[in-house]
């Protein structure tokens, strides 16, 4: 299959572990796609997602099975289910951080673990990419910048970037705030701000609803439909979808 994008994604907040995701442990840790400077990676915008018969098994039996998805570059899929349908194992799938066991799945037409990885950035994902509570978001920005760019690398203008990556993902809040201030849209957010340092061409993001009234909840998928409108395909995991109904341009039920 012909690949449409190539891209490296970015490490989102200090990588953890796995032990909170029933079946396979994720493959390596943080949330970005593939390493900085990756040969033969450039910037994308967007990547299809396709996905056939997906299946994953875990010691104690399926942690889900016979997923389907096929959606467009820029779409904003909202996958519901309750606890335990598998739906932060899917996104780790999708993201190439957890190994199939049946079915196929290609991003922008890339597949294989590695390709994956390289094309789709995790956000947050509770249990395997959170931010470090006590970091600012200037510090978050900052180290996802030198991670992607390395230590020394482009130094000029840096601060510039730190603006544009929390304008682009909506996060208006003073710099100095540590993560561990931030309302839980605010940290959703700061996530996908991290992720898309490394311009992605999938971005994900687990749990999105958690903690948050129905009226902010709304108003969160309304700023992830704005992050997909810049290019970047979004798929969020959440434990009801009723308050992306018009706002998502497709639905998954677990």
């Amino acid at each position: 299959m012909t690949p449409e994008h190539q891209t490296p994604g970015t490490a989102a907040a200090a990588g953890g572990t796995a032990a909170t995701v029933p079946g396979p442990r994720p493959i390596g840790s943080g949330a970005g796609g593939g390493r900085p400077g990756a040969e033969g990676s450039s910037p994308a915008r967007g990547s299809s997602v396709r996905a056939l018969g997906l299946g994953v098994r875990g010691a104690r039996g399926w942690v889900f099975r016979d997923v389907g998805l096929d959606v467009p570059a820029g779409a904003l899929v909202a996958v519901s289910g309750i606890a335990g349908t598998g739906r932060t194992a899917l996104l780790l799938t999708l993201a190439g951080r957890m190994k199939a066991t049946e079915g196929t799945v290609a991003v922008g037409g890339f597949t294989g673990l590695r390709a994956l990885q390289r094309v789709a950035a995790l956000g947050i994902v509770p249990g395997v990419t959170e931010p470090d509570p006590a970091l600012t978001v200037r510090e978050h920005v900052t180290e996802a910048l030198a991670l992607h760019e390395g230590v020394l690398g482009r130094f000029r203008g840096r601060e510039a970037r730190r603006r544009e990556a929390l304008e682009r993902a909506g996060l208006d809040v003073d710099p100095r705030t540590p993560a561990e201030e931030l309302a839980p849209d605010e940290a959703q957010l700061l996530g996908a701000a991290l992720a898309l340092v490394g311009d992605p061409g999938l971005l994900l993001l687990d749990d999105v609803d958690e903690g948050l009234p129905a009226d902010r909840q709304r108003a969160l998928w309304r700023r992830l439909a704005d992050i997909a409108a810049t290019g970047v395909t979004v798929i969020a995991a959440c434990h009801d979808a009723a308050p992306a109904e018009g706002v998502a341009t497709h639905a998954l039920s677990l």
